[in-house]
């Protein structure tokens, strides 16, 4: 998909809060260079109209092709499982609408486990299993089970429960890609650093 560098920025999401179609209005030019004079670039700062988030992207200038775009859109590492993955990728682009976002992260961290082979009793009994077969750290099944409760709260509507703000699906988030990162990717990357070294 090309998207030009236009008075509105045609992402098909925006990267701060997730929401459909952002409105994502002009703000600013500026150029930059290299040290030593090269990479000339022009950058178009914009800001989206619902959460206030900043996006900066470059191109040969106004009225051409984007060329790169900070922050980057929302992406999951192949590495994830399908399931989990996908319940993550859906969590990032909820992130406007805090109450699913957090549901789905926590379905996310679920769907890791299960990936990982625990699929028996609660969420619960699963998380502190993976803690005592030192799959997780004490500190990390501390805060899936908080995600835990704070998904619980959302799905059983509970009285008591406060409705999530978007830092609360932020922080939800977080601790999702961290958990894929440390139990999925991370893994995976030593193994291709050992293919690597086997092979030379």
């Amino acid at each position: 998909m090309t998207i030009k560098l236009l008075a509105q920025l045609a992402l098909p999401r925006c990267p701060h809060c997730g929401v459909d179609m952002p409105t994502l209005t002009h703000q600013h030019n500026f150029q930059s260079n290299a040290v030593d004079g090269g990479r000339q670039r022009q950058w178009a700062t914009y800001s989206c109209k619902r959460c206030g988030g900043a996006v900066v992207a470059s191109g040969m200038g106004m009225g051409h092709n984007m060329d790169e775009c900070h922050p980057s859109q929302a992406d999951v590492d192949e590495a994830i499982p399908d399931t989990p993955r996908q319940y993550l990728y859906q969590a990032l682009n909820s992130r406007h609408a805090p109450a699913g976002a957090v549901m789905l992260a926590a379905s996310s961290v679920d769907a890791m486990l299960k990936a990982k082979g625990y699929t028996d009793g609660s969420l619960y009994s699963r998380i502190d299993q993976a803690a005592k077969d030192n799959l997780i750290t004490k500190d990390m099944a501390a805060w899936a089970h908080e995600i835990r409760l704070e998904a619980n709260g959302q799905r059983h509507a509970d009285a008591g429960a406060a409705l999530p703000t978007g830092n609360d699906a932020v922080r939800v988030i977080e601790f999702a890609e961290a958990l894929g990162q440390f139990l999925f990717v991370l893994p995976a990357r030593i193994n291709r650093g050992l293919q690597a070294l086997a092979g030379t």
